[in-house]
């Protein structure tokens, strides 16, 4: 069959964009690659569509090429394609290197054994390093065009398969430094060398010569196929965040090198950066993100490179590049930033966020970083939102929250000034006018007013919960809101009962700050209404949320009343449901007096059976069994006969329960003692407990794996010894545990469940260094901290002391690695941090108010936590 006619391929690409996968599943789909291929050679097409069919195979590449075998074909078939083209210039020759690159990556047929990528791949490597564009690849005028498509291709594989080009970081490097600042070489550059460093740190390896050799000292060429079979976990070239990142593939502490590889590395990193404000600003962000990555935490790297870029960036008004900023911070934070670019950044933030004609996500995207500025979230109580340190409310004056504002910037408004409140006492005690705390409450009052209009929009119902939920999200801990805010909602209700659902959303999300007064105070806003309104099934349907074993008799009254107006089948069962809720409560004579009546006076008969039927349950079952009976569970499954008890209990003996969690386990105090650091864990239980067996993750590959803590029995009661779990720091950094639980209950299953993740501190991983003689003290101390120098980093910063002054605090915190004490104004301190690092403190001339510390550390990385230790001693007082 003859090639397609131009009018026969643009309907048939119409017909596959309508619906690729109907398409494909149609008598045309299996030869729809085929006639694509084959009339790319067809000189009766024009350019234009030849150009339009290799669009296709670009788009949906895993449509046309399903597996490998049938990629390898067609990138095969690519490539006869580009040499057969004539010497003179055509629009085809880079969308056939993007078309058979794409075709190799998406259908996974990119390998060593792939004849097509050993053709591919030299190709994309002459023509990215100049020499192989002759006359066989057009004219003169076509080839810096191919150059930088062969960049972009090499990217595309160096993404898809991480490491590939490790052996041509020496080329790429030299190409820059001939090229200039190209852009798609400079993001190719950056991109591998991260990825070559992330490997080799996995390996345990060093660059091994990676930056200075060039493609001719390769054996077998430049592709280093057992890198990218090392990386074969994609390593993505933009992530969504800094944690994510180091949590789960930076590790880079891991990784040794010598002083000549440290110098090149320094060299390339400068390269790359001198010449960065010439790409264009979303390249430029994702080469300080890549950079950044490459760097962090790896040692003898410090972050100083990067200052040059943060002078030029600090007056950017490009939010990619800002984005990219405060992804330094967040990565290199005070060894990187100092106290006066950290203002500088707040206010321009602030002061941009403030813009009157800025569009609504912009404007959101500031107010978010505003919010996860770190210096705004300092140490603090657990699950608490502390105050901002850098954001006052004079800052902040242009951002209060007002009810013209839209619902998502009021939110985010909202947050800040949430943040905010906690100065509200000092500022009344201050004297000023309009306190954060007040502007708060007027606010929440003008949402609830707009929420209680008699058919007003439902958009301003759920704005005014939304607000009232973060309010109690973030000032969970402070009655002095909490307190009005309950008010408040209580008489919204009272004002538009047909808002119950939202109520019952709200008190099945906030915690029990607010949850508790407020379903108190609802419960007596229903009790103390008459029962013969409009309203009375959200009445009934908020009850059933809000009704305990309190106030009994206020709730059976409005229940008695209520039940003359309930005519209707969904009113009966609105009543029927609040008796079952005072069923689980344990409410007892009352309610069986009310079920014996509904079961006389309601007229539906499914109505009179389940009033009879849940008096029968009270009248006979104990509080446990009726629990049991109304609502089913996994531990005691509702049984329809005697056989299928027999059965379910036999399946039950054999299979894992998921039940609820009768283990509560916690951090015991610490003990700095031994080789490794040792979690104390302190274990209670609810109910007796018999071969329990504790497994951990940690989040991320911060830690090597750790193995299960077994116990055979726990009682209630009884005192347990702690439970230990050595821990195997890969880095100095904290972590999160999640923690499952299996055991065995006394009635012989076999359970499972998920504890509450446990948190490992910074302060949870030191340990000290061996004693030395005596006498020797300060001269091995002197040696440590020089030690640390020049590869090491060092800082200073002032520390509050408390009432006891330093040696309260040094006794409580710091004891075990006191080196050389001279009390009560100088204290030299050596900690060691698993696997190899160290952090040197140095306590002298402590004043009354506070003391100066020096620290030094081997490892720049711990700097940050070692700050924000400190300040969290002298903040605990």
């Amino acid at each position: 069959m003859g090639p397609f006619s131009r009018e026969t391929w643009a309907q048939r690409l119409g017909t596959f964009r309508a619906s690729p996968s109907a398409f494909m599943a149609g008598p045309e789909g299996e030869d729809l690659g085929r006639d694509l291929l084959s009339d790319l050679r067809s000189e009766k097409l024009s350019e234009p569509m030849k150009v339009a069919l290799l669009a296709l195979s670009l788009e949906y590449p895993a449509q046309l090429w399903p597996d490998a075998p049938a990629a390898e074909a067609a990138a095969t078939s690519l490539l006869d394609t580009l040499v057969l083209l004539p010497p003179r210039p055509s629009a085809l020759r880079r969308p056939l290197l993007l078309a058979a690159t794409t075709a190799l990556v998406a259908g996974g047929a990119l390998s060593p054994a792939s004849g097509a990528s050993g053709r591919l791949l030299p190709l994309l490597l002459g023509l990215a390093s100049g020499r192989d564009l002759g006359r066989s690849f057009g004219p003169a005028s076509e080839q810096r065009p191919l150059q930088a498509t062969a960049w972009e291709c090499l990217r595309e594989l160096e993404s898809c398969r991480p490491g590939l080009l490790g052996g041509c970081l020496g080329l790429l490097r030299a190409l820059l430094g001939r090229e200039g600042p190209a852009q798609p070489l400079s993001l190719l550059l950056a991109l591998a060398l991260r990825n070559a460093l992330v490997i080799q740190a996995r390996a345990g390896a060093g660059l091994q010569g990676l930056l200075t050799a060039g493609d001719s000292s390769m054996e077998g060429g430049p592709w280093n196929w057992t890198l990218a079979e090392e990386g074969e976990v994609h390593l993505q070239p933009q992530a969504p965040s800094w944690p994510a990142a180091e949590e789960g593939e930076c590790g880079l502490a891991a990784l040794e090198l010598s002083p000549e590889e440290a110098r090149e590395l320094r060299a390339t990193v400068a390269q790359l950066l001198d010449s960065s404000y010439l790409l264009t600003p979303v390249a430029q962000a994702q080469l300080l993100w890549l950079l950044g990555w490459a760097l962090r935490g790896l040692r003898g790297q410090p972050p100083v490179l990067f200052k040059p870029q943060l002078v030029r960036l600090l007056g950017t008004a490009q939010l990619t590049l800002l984005h990219a900023m405060l992804a330094l911070k967040a990565a290199f934070g005070e060894a990187l930033f100092t106290a006066q670019d950290e203002a500088l950044l707040l206010r321009r933030l602030t002061l941009a966020a403030q813009h009157p004609a800025l569009p609504l996500p912009i404007h959101l995207f500031y107010l978010h970083c505003l919010l996860n500025f770190p210096e705004n979230w300092p140490l603090g109580p657990t699950d608490e939102e502390a105050a901002p340190l850098l954001l006052g409310s004079q800052l902040c004056r242009g951002l209060l929250p007002s009810l013209l504002h839209e619902p998502m910037a009021l939110l985010a408004r909202l947050h800040l000034l949430c943040l905010l409140c906690v100065e509200d006492e000092e500022k009344e005690e201050k004297g000023q006018d309009r306190s954060p705390r007040h502007y708060l409450e007027e606010l929440l009052a003008g949402l609830r007013q707009r929420a209680a209009l008699d058919g007003g929009p439902r958009a301003l119902a759920t704005l005014c919960f939304q607000a009232s939920y973060l309010v109690a999200h973030c000032l969970a801990g402070q009655p002095v809101v909490l307190t009005p805010l309950t008010q408040g909602l209580a008489q919204l209700y009272r004002t538009r009962p047909a808002l119950a659902p939202h109520f019952v959303d709200l008190l099945d999300q906030v915690g029990p700050e607010l949850q508790e007064p407020l379903r108190v105070a609802l419960r007596q806003e229903v009790v103390s209404r008459p029962g013969r309104e409009e309203a009375l099934r959200w009445h009934l349907q908020m009850l059933a949320r809000v009704a305990d074993g309190d106030a009994q008799s206020a709730t059976l009254s409005f229940l008695r009343a209520a039940a003359t107006h309930c005519t209707d089948w969904g009113l009966q069962q609105a009543l029927l449901r609040v008796c079952r809720a005072l069923l689980r409560a344990g409410v007892g004579g009352g309610l069986a007096d009310l079920l014996q009546a509904l079961a006389r006076q309601l007229e539906d008969p499914d109505g009179q059976d389940h009033a009879r039927l849940y008096y029968i349950l009270l009248a006979h079952l104990a509080g446990p069994k009726l629990g049991v009976a109304l609502g089913p569970s996994l531990a005691a499954p509702a049984l329809a006969s005697s056989l299928v008890a027999e059965n379910q209990g036999f399946a039950a003996a054999l299979m894992v329960q998921e039940a609820p969690a009768p283990v509560r386990l916690s951090v015991g105090p610490r003990r700095a003692e031994g080789p490794v650091p040792v979690l104390r864990l302190q274990v209670e239980v609810l109910e007796p407990v018999y071969s329990l067996e504790l497994r951990f993750r940690v989040e991320g590959q911060v830690y090597a794996p750790l193995g299960a803590v077994h116990v055979p029995c726990l009682c209630p009661g009884r005192p347990t010894r702690p439970l230990l779990l050595p821990l195997q720091p890969r880095r100095p950094a904290p972590a999160r545990l999640t923690v499952r639980a299996l055991y065995t209950t006394p009635s012989g299953l076999t359970c499972h469940t998920h504890l509450p993740p446990l948190l490992v501190t910074f302060a949870d991983l030191f340990l000290p260094f061996p004693r030395p003689p005596e006498g020797a003290q300060l001269d091995f101390f002197e040696e440590l901290w020089g030690s640390c120098l020049p590869k090491g980093t060092e800082s200073r910063l002032w520390c509050p002391l408390g009432p006891g002054g330093l040696e309260a605090l040094v006794s409580h915190h710091l004891e075990p690695f006191v080196v050389v004490a001279q009390p009560p104004v100088s204290y030299l301190i050596a900690i060691r941090l698993p696997p190899d690092s160290r952090l040197l403190l140095r306590l002298e001339a402590a004043q009354s108010d506070g003391v100066p510390v020096a620290l030094r550390t081997d490892n720049w990385a711990v700097l940050p936590l070692a700050g924000d230790y400190l300040r969290g001693l002298s903040a605990d007082g």
